[in-house]
């Protein structure tokens, strides 16, 4: 069996260290970037069967990311991570075909049981 891979875009490396240890024990295959150019170029050597997404960017931002994710890979799982209450972004990302978000400070727990749900469904 091939590992499943989750890729971990966030510009905050705490974050990105943290997410990558509770996947990583989870037994997935992690790959992390701290901005929308090296995410995309990962996305075209990896192919990641998950994306979990920070909204708020230096440079390209999250909504962005995720039009070049979908553009790139349509059937690719993306789940958005915001610091904000900013609905709109969150529609939009949903229009374009994010699956869900979690808003942070999040739930680790949650967000586990949601990765562990998506992957784990195919």
């Amino acid at each position: 069996m091939e590992k499943k891979k989750v890729l971990i875009v966030d510009d905050q490396n705490g974050i990105r260290i943290l997410l990558m240890e509770v996947f990583g024990s989870e037994g997935y295959e992690t790959f992390q970037a701290a901005n929308g150019k090296i995410a995309l170029e990962i996305v075209e050597k990896e192919p990641p069967d998950l994306v979990l997404l920070d909204m708020k960017i230096p440079g390209m931002d999250g909504l962005e990311i995720l039009k070049h994710l979908k553009a790139m890979n349509p059937d690719i799982k993306v789940i958005m991570m915001t610091a904000y209450g900013e609905l709109d972004m969150i529609k939009e990302a949903t229009e374009l075909g994010a699956l869900m978000h979690f808003t942070k400070p999040f739930d680790i727990d949650e967000m586990r049981i949601a990765v562990n749900k998506q992957l784990r469904s195919d």
